[in-house]
Formats: C-alpha cells, sequence, structure tokens
C-alpha cells in the first residue's frame, strides 16, 4: 500500500467517524423523543454505525482510487 492510499483511507474512515457522531447525536435526540428508552438509543447507535462504515468505506474507496490514478498518470499530487 502506498502512502498516498493509505493516507486516502486515513481521511475516508475520519470522514466516517464524522458522519457517524453527527447522525449518532441528531438521531439519538429524536430517537429518545418518539421511543422509549432502551429502544432509542440503540436504534440510533445501529443507524449511526452503518452510515459511518458506509460512508467510510465508500469515501475511502473513491479516495483511494483518485490517488492512484493521479500517481499512475504521472500528475503531481501538489500541483492538483
Amino acid at each position: 500500500m502506498t502512502p498516498d492510499r493509505a493516507s486516502a483511507w486515513a481521511t475516508g474512515v475520519g470522514i466516517g467517524l464524522a458522519v457517524f457522531v453527527v447522525i449518532w447525536t441528531s438521531f439519538n435526540r429524536l430517537a429518545g423523543l418518539l421511543m422509549p428508552t432502551p429502544e432509542g438509543p440503540i436504534s440510533a447507535l445501529s443507524i449511526a454505525v452503518l452510515a459511518g462504515v458506509f460512508v467510510a468505506l465508500e469515501r475511502g474507496r473513491v479516495l483511494s482510487h483518485r490517488a492512484d490514478g493521479d500517481t499512475e498518470q504521472g500528475r503531481d499530487e501538489t500541483h492538483v
């Protein structure tokens, strides 16, 4: 794994974690108002984990392919 691909995946994971935090806090508040105590936080956490993992994998894949395309075509990453 090249350093560009590793940083692309790390960026994707960071974006996924940000999505996880935003969805968890907002859905936890809404689910707490609409559902009883055990089901609200559990469903909010489940939705947030699924969304965070999906976004992390998708962004990591896209950014990794973009990093591979730039280095294969001989582009300079600083001249983007």
